[in-house]
């Protein structure tokens, strides 16, 4: 069986914690691990697991990379999509890139799931793949469906047979997909026992798969195996052929296949899962105080009750209030009302309509040999905290607009500059005028920590010649 983890999205709805460049699904939302590290981790002692296939947005291909080995996963196949077409292409490709990979196992049992959730019952979760294993080795498609425990509207529902399939314990038929309801419907669904959320987590063989993606989506088929064929390796990574995965229709699993198949099953799940939609679902399922209240970092409480507090960067105090949300970041700060929280949306338009920077990265932004952090700008000025890990080097470069001053704090650099190659240590600085060629190596033991100032007319991230990079980066 290989594990598909599909890590896109956005995540929108946890700004200024969730960003475009780096969404939810790589965050530590709910403990040290990031919730796609949790979904690998929620994993282990499932048996005849093959390695892992993620599928990710080309822009976080980096970040996926970094944190599987975090985990000491370095046999995983990790898909790039050029272009974001919803899950039934995602799921697509992984189904045809698996039966590549598997050639003396033509036809490998996929488990789909989503890099964005959260499963407190580990041991349920696993009982329920158990389960849907006996029914997709039988060549059903099957989807998991969340037990609900309230009316909630944010969700669509799956209608379920009365009935268990014959020899497939806690299997249902799907008789229905139904969209998202209003309230009175919602509370509906609830009382008739009859419908569970649709969790957008799948198993089915690869070729149960693709045969109705033939039958129901044959245009995806064609341009997913197209994008396979022509796809090409670079480092950890699957690169897609870009022209013939964009050719794909954008859709969804259910709307391409499962709600057509009449070999869609439904195996329920109850195991406190949540897809961490907005902050109050993150409260939901965080640990709380006797006052009700969730909170990270460094945070002080007097007379507040039924709240959630992130404190990233500094100490952040909250007097006198109940049901709010706030979030402190380096470059943000969220107050709201909890029962108003979804109105976020809203500030991440404006943002976007604004061209603010704030919606697509954090003033600290990581790449593959480090992180910066850009601690001050100004007219003509801007102050990075630069930090390169053991072993790893900047692009070879130059800039047309800006000169670079670089002090090194801790550590010790190896540097290119122009025709000169030498060695900065700690204490110690060098100057790198506009036009000239330079390079930055860290090949010490330790990480390099260093302060860069650029000067200069224009200081975008894109005023940047590459000539050489060990990352692949154009």
């Amino acid at each position: 069986m290989i594990p598909v983890i599909l890590s896109g999205g956005s995540g929108t709805r946890l700004w200024p914690l969730s960003r475009a460049k780096k969404p939810k699904q790589f965050l530590p939302l709910v403990n040290e691990k990031s919730m796609l590290q949790n979904t690998l981790l929620r994993l282990k002692g499932i048996e005849g697991l093959a390695a892992p296939l993620l599928v990710c947005n080309e822009d976080h291909r980096f970040m996926v990379a970094e944190q599987l080995r975090e985990l000491h996963i370095h046999d995983a196949c990790i898909m790039l999509e050029p272009v974001g077409r919803n899950t039934a292409p995602a799921i697509a490709i992984a189904a045809i890139q698996a039966m590549q990979l598997l050639k003396d196992q033509q036809d490998p049992v996929l488990l789909v799931l989503a890099a964005d959730h959260v499963i407190q019952n580990i041991p349920a979760f696993q009982q329920a793949v158990a389960e849907a294993r006996l029914a997709a080795e039988a060549g059903k498609l099957v989807t998991f469906g969340i037990v609900p425990d309230s009316a909630h509207t944010g969700y669509g529902y799956i209608r379920r047979s009365e009935q268990t399939i014959a020899n497939m314990p806690n299997t249902y038929q799907v008789t229905e997909f139904k969209e998202k309801p209003d309230k009175n419907t919602a509370e509906h669904y609830l009382a008739s026992g009859e419908y569970c959320w649709n969790s957008g987590m799948f198993m089915f063989k690869a070729s149960s798969l693709l045969a109705e993606l033939k039958e129901f989506a044959p245009d995806i088929v064609s341009a997913c195996q197209q994008a396979v064929i022509n796809a090409s390796s670079d480092l950890d990574f699957v690169r897609l052929d870009s022209a013939a995965f964009s050719a794909s229709p954008a859709d969804s699993l259910d709307y391409a296949v499962l709600e057509k198949s009449v070999n869609t099953v439904m195996v329920p799940l109850d195991a406190g899962w949540s897809d961490v939609g907005s902050y109050d679902a993150l409260w939901q399922v965080m640990a709380k105080d006797a006052e009700g209240n969730a909170c990270r970092g460094d945070v002080m409480l007097e007379t507040t009750h039924n709240s959630y507090i992130n404190a990233e960067e500094r100490l952040v105090a909250v007097i006198g209030l109940n049901n709010v949300i706030v979030v402190e970041t380096k470059d943000a700060v969220l107050v709201a009302n909890k029962d108003d929280i979804q109105q976020v949306k809203n500030i991440v338009q404006r943002l976007q309509q604004y061209g603010r920077s704030e919606v697509d990265v954090h003033r600290e932004v990581f790449r593959p040999w480090g992180k910066y952090d850009s601690v001050d700008q100004g007219n003509r000025y801007q102050v990075k905290h630069i930090t390169v890990k053991p072993g790893a080097k900047l692009s070879v470069q130059k800039h047309h607009h800006r000169a670079e001053h670089w002090v090194v704090v801790s550590g010790t650099a190896l540097v290119r500059n122009g025709d000169k190659e030498f060695m900065v240590t700690e204490n110690e600085s060098t100057f790198i005028p506009i036009g000239v060629i330079h390079s930055l190596e860290n090949p010490g033991k330790i990480p390099l920590e260093l302060i860069e100032v650029q000067s200069g007319s224009y200081l975008g991230e894109d005023d940047i010649i590459r000539f050489a990079d060990k990352y692949g980066r154009g």
